[in-house]
């Protein structure tokens, strides 16, 4: 069994940072992509960025210059640095890994999800 857990969320005036991270636990063979969602109410689930097992990564254009991805194989933990927040960026966050188990081919998993609440 896998189990993506987070933690970093919170409440945040515009402009401040927080920094998501997410630790996958469990019989893990290999982690390959992991990467953040976001949904905020009323819209669909988007893509926020993602980091490749060799650490290459993708951005939003939206968050492209403000939020940096980042992931620790040995702690099989990845982060996000989100830094010049604006109200927009409210959603609730969930992180995602593409996970091969002892037993299982690549599958996605999903975290919990946690609450990003960015002030005006």
């Amino acid at each position: 069994q896998v189990q993506l857990v987070e933690s970093g969320g919170g409440l945040v005036q515009f402009g401040g940072s927080l920094r998501l991270s997410c630790s996958a636990s469990g019989s893990i063979f290999r982690i390959n992509a992991m990467g953040w969602y976001r949904q905020a109410p009323g819209k669909q689930r988007e893509l926020v960025a993602v980091i490749g097992l060799a650490g290459n990564t993708t951005y939003t254009d939206s968050v492209k210059g403000r939020f940096t991805i980042s992931r620790d194989n040995a702690k099989k933990t990845v982060y996000l640095q989100m830094d010049s927040l604006q109200p927009e960026d409210t959603a609730v966050y969930y992180c995602y890994g593409a996970i091969e188990t002892i037993t299982s081919t690549r599958t996605q998993y999903w975290g919990q999800g946690t609450q990003v609440t960015v002030s005006s």
